[in-house]
């Protein structure tokens, strides 16, 4: 849920047409072509960056709640300098979920070996403290408080209170796996951003259903596989569903990102730390206000239907922009966020079929094929009906288990056409054997030890 990722710092280049940063506020047309500018930068698809959150629990009692003073201080050596040999980024998430963020990579191999590099220091010292990374898309038992006291997480609780409990199980119960890959070139083919865009809305679905993973909560069955994507399924559409088609990506998210209402705003000076400079005195600047009014839209403050607050500059948008959640996010590379966090090293599989999927010519040009039974009515693109299928039911829905087979199947012709490690080639077909081809998923596991208990 922030703003950066691991392909931030490589790919963050010019900020649109003209660079607008100079402009004290921004007109309408302006903040368009800004977002259309920065989100899809288009060059041949090389780098692939994993980010994979984790649930954290005491390896002795698993339901206990871990003192956020006592979690710093097991933290605190892995955050030094240097303690990370690859370079991975440790941040935490509202209710102490822990984030690794590895740096874009040259090749998947490369990536795939770097963040488990980084993922062996971060899982000695939980183990040395007693503690254990569990993946797993939704708390099964805690409801943790959130621990995080940064202005935007405030605001974002107030946010998604006024729509319903859902923003809050989001922030403090839930862990995910995201995939981050190159936008693609400015070709027609599959390497193209325009197919590569509408493909990782295609194959969405099924990694959710491939790698549901969340079936519990409050230590009882939901009804969901991932409950976690039915959760995020429930908070406001604007922010967190699809934008609606079109052949020019960049403008069915110029549209989207204007149209969603404001998460939070940024008092007038406040750095993204929540800093506000100025003089001391005065005002609480401890605990700035970040709250939005509510129904504000960004297209809404630009045309100046917010009295009483000043025009938004070209930061306010950028910030806007890292505050929205669809499953697949655009920032400048793609963000593939739809799926739940995984156990022990299944995030390896789940990391190699998303990026194979995407960047293998062959694979990508047979996942769009086996997916096309998966969009009804002549439309390019899954329903929400089948994300909430594929969420409920997972591989064992007829259409979504054959795309999943398809789609495993294509991932591993690839990675022996490619001479990937055998690591790699075998990890993604254990996974296909224990899961795909049986029409199950992670979540049945948990399902199958809570019917023995």
């Amino acid at each position: 849920m922030r703003g950066g990722g691991p392909m931030a710092a490589d790919l963050r280049g010019p900020q649109g047409p003209g660079d607008l940063r100079h402009l004290p506020h921004l007109a309408e047309d302006e903040a368009e072509a800004h977002v259309r500018g920065v989100c899809f930068k288009t060059g041949p698809p090389a780098r692939t960056g994993v980010e994979l959150e984790w649930l954290v629990q005491r390896r002795s009692d698993p339901r206990s709640l871990i003192p956020p003073d006592r979690l710093d201080a097991v933290l605190a050596p892995v955050e030094a300098p240097g303690a990370l040999p690859r370079g991975s980024r440790l941040t935490r998430e509202p209710g102490g979920q822990v984030e690794l963020s590895s740096p874009p990579a040259g090749t998947l191999a490369a990536c795939v070996t770097a963040m488990a590099a980084d993922l062996a220091v971060l899982r000695q010292a939980m183990d040395e403290a007693g503690y254990v990374l569990v993946g797993r898309g939704l708390d099964p038992y805690r409801d943790p408080p959130r621990i995080l006291d940064h202005p935007r997480y405030r605001a974002m609780e107030t946010f998604f209170d006024r729509d319903g409990p859902w923003g809050r199980t989001m922030m403090r119960r839930t862990a995910a796996l995201q995939v981050n890959l190159d936008a693609g070139d400015d070709s027609e083919g599959v390497s193209g951003y325009r197919f590569r865009w509408r493909l990782a809305h295609r194959i969405g679905p099924v990694l959710v259903a491939a790698f549901a993973n969340s079936p519990l909560q409050g230590g009882r069955p939901t009804g969901w596989l991932s409950t976690r994507q039915a959760n995020w399924s429930l908070m406001d559409p604007g922010r967190t569903r699809h934008p609606r088609h079109d052949e020019d990506p960049r403008a069915a998210w110029a549209d989207y990102a204007l149209d969603a209402r404001l998460l939070c705003l940024r008092p007038d000076g406040a750095g993204s730390d929540g800093a506000v400079s100025g003089p001391p005195g005065g005002t609480d600047s401890a605990r700035p206000d970040w709250s939005a009014p509510p129904g504000l839209t960004f297209r809404d403050w630009l045309r100046g239907r917010a009295p009483g607050i000043r025009p938004p500059t070209v930061d306010d948008l950028d910030y806007h922009l890292s505050t929205l959640f669809p499953p697949i996010r655009p920032r400048g590379w793609l963000e593939l966020r739809m799926t739940d966090a995984q156990d022990g090293d299944d995030w390896i599989v789940a990391t190699v079929l998303t990026a194979i999927l995407l960047d293998d010519p062959v694979a990508a040009a047979t996942a769009h094929a086996a997916t096309e039974a998966l969009c009804r009515d002549g439309e390019p693109l899954p329903s929400h009906d089948v994300w909430r299928r594929a969420a409920r039911i997972g591989p064992a829905d007829p259409e979504l288990g054959k795309a999943v087979r398809a789609c495993f199947a294509a991932a591993e012709s690839a990675l022996a056409r490619t001479g990937a490690p055998a690591a790699l080639r075998q990890a993604v077909a254990g996974f296909a054997e224990r899961y795909a081809e049986r029409g199950r998923c992670p979540a049945h596991d948990q399902l199958d030890a809570l019917s023995r208990v």
